[in-house]
């Protein structure tokens, strides 16, 4: 959603920090995954529930406290990671900071018996007309012969290291298209070659990317580029197939209703029509507090909750509420501001400390208890 993209990311090199500040059991290289760790090929029965390995708060304690709440209330984290470039550059196989963080986030996950779902993720989330992190005089776009070596590098380590079930080679890529209508054809091509290199390996894993749904719709204020409400860029999914295993989507209603606007009960519903692949929710959420220009109460996330299972809950696969628990502004903008995350996508940021399920203090939000719910109810 360009500058209005609400996908907030872990911000992995925060969050590496504080593992790195208050562990001396962590690994200092990342390690294949041992067998008895693996996912199973074959996709799940019932739903995987889960979020994003988002703590309240950038400290060591924060960051395990939060992986045990996570068990308690959920299947799975998703985790979303640009590449660290110039490693990947370089080849599949190699050290370096990036790697250990992402294997040390892999060891916390296993910990606690949650599996894990990789989105592979080459742009900016607080911002998706920006890469992630691009070195110094590489050029910003999918043509570039650095990016795509070092993208697929990257793609073939998580795949070979990790043994991922759910592989995402991108977030809310219709965004970028948008954005970017002439280099959209670039990042096609480039996913099509790193999934038949993925199926060629390890043909049960389940490759995607991911579509921004309001964006999708048309429904983002400066950014249907014109295009009537509701009429869907089906296009921009439809392109990828059969190369699409499953469709997956983020979803931000809060961006596209006011307060007085219920979410309607057609929403989701096309996708049901539109494919007979498995679905997926893998980013979204509403805040219980308004942020200008956005609505946001604990009512308005209940009934978030609700309409996407009554919608489209028994065709998900798996469903990522974006923050079991909200972040702590004293914690997280001082990190940002110190990682290099510029004004604006601080600002950006600032939409979603409120979209958790339960407080700063766990303290458990209505939505939290539809939420155990409906994963209660789907359990085998």
């Amino acid at each position: 959603m360009s500058q209005k993209k609400p996908a907030l990311l872990l911000l992995s090199g925060l969050i590496a920090a504080t593992l790195a500040c208050g562990s001396v059991t962590m690994p200092s290289q990342p390690t294949v995954t041992p067998a008895s760790m693996l996912m199973p090929a074959t996709a799940p029965a019932q739903t995987l529930y889960g979020f994003f390995p988002s703590p309240p708060q950038l400290t060591f304690e924060s960051v395990v406290a939060h992986y045990e709440s996570m068990r308690a209330h959920g299947d799975v984290v998703l985790m979303q990671n640009e590449p660290d470039w110039v490693s990947f550059l370089e080849g599949v196989e190699g050290e370096s900071q990036k790697r250990t963080d992402i294997a040390n986030q892999m060891i916390l996950a296993r910990q606690q018996n949650l599996d894990v779902i990789f989105v592979a993720d080459p742009l900016n989330g607080l911002n998706r007309r920006e890469f992630s992190n691009l070195p110094f005089g590489w050029e910003a776009n999918f043509k570039n012969a650095q990016v795509r070596t070092a993208f697929t590098n990257y793609a073939l380590w998580l795949l070979r290291t990790f043994k991922p079930r759910y592989l995402g080679l991108g977030s809310e890529i219709n965004t970028y298209a948008d954005a970017f209508p002439d280099d959209f054809p670039n990042y096609v091509s480039l996913y099509r070659e790193i999934y038949d290199l993925i199926k060629a390996e390890s043909p049960d894993t389940q490759v995607f990317v991911t579509f921004q749904w309001e964006d999708l719709n048309n429904l983002i204020p400066n950014g249907a580029e014109g295009r009537a409400a509701y009429a869907t860029n089906w296009d921009q999914i439809e392109i990828f197939e059969p190369e699409l295993d499953l469709w997956a989507i983020s979803t931000y209603p809060f961006v596209a209703f006011d307060q007085d606007t219920p979410i309607p009960t057609d929403y989701y519903t096309p996708l049901l029509a539109r494919t007979d692949k498995p679905l997926a929710v893998a980013e979204g959420g509403i805040p219980t507090v308004p942020v200008e220009p956005f609505a946001g109460s604990e009512e308005r996330q209940v009934e978030y909750v609700k309409a996407l299972q009554d919608q489209i809950g028994e065709r998900l696969t798996f469903w990522i509420y974006l923050l079991l628990s909200d972040l702590d502004p004293e914690s997280w903008n001082p990190a940002a501001a110190q990682n290099g995350t510029s004004d604006r996508d601080i600002s950006t940021l600032g939409w979603f400390m409120t979209v958790g399920l339960t407080g700063i203090d766990g303290a458990p939000k209505p939505a939290l208890a539809v939420w155990d719910d409906i994963r209660a109810e789907a359990a085998p």
